[in-house]
């Protein structure tokens, strides 16, 4: 059973920095994309970034430039760097993995940026 677990949520000011970590079980890590969503109050969960085993990376453009993604295959676990936040970041924030199209997530971390 795949496990995805959040961690490095919080509270901070706009301008910020947070790093969030997921670490994962039950998955061949190293073979998974894997990815980190968003989900803010009314809206809709969208994808932030993601990153493939050949450790390629998208972003969405609203973050480009201020969040990077990285995965360390030792530890099984999947990081996000967030620098330069801003209110409109502020969110739920999911771990996602995708391994032969079988797709698990955490439980959400909660980011809150205050202006």
């Amino acid at each position: 059973q795949v496990h995805l677990v959040e961690s490095g949520g919080g509270l901070v000011q706009s301008g910020g920095s947070l790093r969030l970590s997921c670490a994962t079980s039950g998955i061949s890590f190293s073979l998974a994309r894997m990815g980190w969503y968003r989900q803010a109050p009314g809206k809709q969960r969208e994808l932030v970034a993601s990153i493939r085993r050949d450790r390629s990376t998208i972003y969405a453009d609203s973050v480009k430039g201020r969040f990077t993604i990285s995965r360390d295959n030792a530890q099984n676990t999947v990081y996000l760097q967030m620098n330069s936040l801003k209110p409109e970041d502020t969110a739920v924030y999911y771990c996602n993995s995708d391994l032969y199209s079988i797709v698990s997530w955490g439980q959400g971390t909660q980011v809150t940026v205050s202006s």
